[in-house]
């Protein structure tokens, strides 16, 4: 009867021993969301793609961002922008400005900041992803869209 007991104990320290390693390594793989080189990357394919389902013409990209900039706690952000002009190159700002937040939901889970005006940009952040776009329109048939990533630990 000793020795099963003994048996018993041993099995059951070796079993808790096995649970909190797991609990330990299962600590280690935690997801700390996306580097900010990560979000770059999304926010450049969501903005390109963002242009592609308005049809936009004549992308320019206006600011290649690919570069983390420095914004405190050993944390950085990047930047990217593009503009396109419409097919019809006369719809005012306010409606195209409303045309891209229309088609934003076929390019990722965005929501909106704030309020609006027809006369201002509109501002939308991804929490998944880490990134907040500004729609706008400078004049008349020209989009606009530029963005950043949140404050994210450097790749």
């Amino acid at each position: 009867m000793r020795e099963s007991l003994g048996r018993g104990r041993s099995c059951g320290a070796f079993m808790a021993v096995v649970v909190l390693v797991s609990l330990v390594l299962a600590g280690c793989d935690s997801d700390d969301g996306p580097t900010a080189a990560q979000a770059g990357q999304t926010l450049k394919s969501d903005i390109l793609q963002l242009l592609k389902e308005r049809d936009a013409r004549d992308v320019t990209v206006t600011d290649p961002g690919g570069k983390d900039i420095p914004c405190g706690d050993g944390k950085a952000k990047q930047t990217f922008a593009a503009t396109g002009t419409d097919g019809s190159r006369m719809t005012e700002p306010y409606i195209l400005r409303t045309a891209m937040l229309g088609a934003l939901s076929r390019v990722g889970h965005y929501q909106t900041v704030g309020t609006s005006t027809p006369d201002s940009p509109i501002r939308v952040v991804n929490e998944s992803t880490a990134t907040i776009l500004t729609l706008d329109s400078s004049a008349a048939g020209i989009y606009a869209v530029s963005g950043e990533t949140q404050c994210l630990r450097s790749s």
